[in-house]
């Protein structure tokens, strides 16, 4: 594997998108997520995303063009109209105005809709806790997990994140993580791979566990918790649910579509974003530093997101790297 730095990752990234359709500014926000999932080992949310972002832009799936339109109906409500656009610039045009809100109002919310796949949420609330934001975030996506004991799919993996700031310009705790046991794209991966998955992941098309990645996928991802205690994920997921789509307008799990399709509908999806401001309370810094320190107590402890190493550069599979070199070219010079 080719070891490549971050700042290669993202203009390869802008080169690619831009090539096949992407506007400047657009681009730009997509690889500078694409880096943020790369530098934190998350390819799921990386470099394995951009070749179905070129697909769908060609195909228009997806909008490269479309300039978000941000209104704000409410003091304490933004809305973003992602015009079948990507979530992140979407995202990046609300933000000042989110945080002028909920320093207004004490707290705010995002709400997104007819956008595309937001991949790792963990990008959208640490930008927020920079600017001195406590956020959550929360989307929705393809049918894959049945209630417990269940078999008909009902929710997506309905992934939610949170960060904190540490009142000094950076973060003091942050997580993104999906409502199901494991994130969709690692039982892909593993299938891809070839290889099996532990018990507890999946179950198969008759409800029974399986380490078999082709019958999980024909199945349903467990909810946190498993097949003893999956109940909690479950309850979890639906909230993700409710929010993402009912407070956004956004598509409900069940009807959509595969993301990854190159072409097809519009994905349609929202994401649902809170942001509260830490000076409505004076006792939040001060409650925080003291949790902060609780944690650390054992040895090896840590709050979540704290004292993680990022990667740079960045082990790239050497096919991976050569995709991106013909994708960088154009779509004459690549198969989508």
């Amino acid at each position: 594997m080719p070891d490549i730095f971050v700042s290669e990752i993202e203009a390869i990234t802008h080169k690619a998108l831009c090539a096949h359709g992407a506007e400047g500014w657009i681009a730009a926000e997509m690889a500078r997520a694409v880096a943020w999932a790369e530098a934190r080992s998350n390819r799921i949310c990386g470099l394995y995303y951009v070749e179905s972002y070129c697909q769908q832009l060609l195909s228009g799936r997806v909008s490269g063009v479309v300039d978000p339109v941000v209104t704000r109906p409410l003091p304490s409500r933004i809305e973003v109209d992602a015009g079948n656009g990507f979530a992140q610039p979407a995202f990046a045009r609300a933000l000042d105005e989110a945080v002028s809100a909920a320093k207004e109002t004490g707290m705010a919310s995002v709400a997104i809709h007819r956008a595309h796949t937001c991949t790792a949420l963990g990008y959208f609330t640490e930008k927020a806790a920079k600017m001195g934001m406590i956020a959550i975030g929360m989307t929705n996506a393809s049918p894959i997990v049945a209630p417990p004991g269940g078999r008909t799919r009902v929710i997506g993996t309905n992934p939610m994140a949170f960060a904190a700031p540490d009142g000094k310009g950076g973060i003091a705790m942050a997580f993104d993580q999906s409502t199901t046991t494991v994130a969709l794209g690692r039982i892909t991966m593993a299938r891809a791979a070839g290889e099996a998955i532990p018990e507890g992941w999946a179950v198969d098309a008759n409800g029974a566990a399986t380490t078999d990645p082709d019958a999980a996928l024909k199945g349903s991802l467990t909810s946190l918790g498993g097949m003893e205690q999956g109940y909690k994920g479950w309850g979890l997921g639906l909230m993700v649910e409710l929010l993402a789509a009912g407070m956004t307008g956004g598509v409900a799990s069940r009807d959509v579509k595969p993301l990854k399709a190159a072409t097809g509908a519009p994905h349609g999806l929202g994401q649902f974003f809170m942001l509260i401001d830490p000076a409505a309370s004076p006792a939040f810094f001060d409650r925080l530093g003291a949790l902060g320190a609780a944690a650390i107590e054992d040895e090896g402890a840590r709050m979540p997101g704290q004292n993680k190493r990022l990667s740079d550069p960045v082990d790239v599979p050497q096919a991976l790297w050569d995709l991106m070199v013909t994708l960088s070219n154009g779509p004459a010079h690549a198969d989508v």
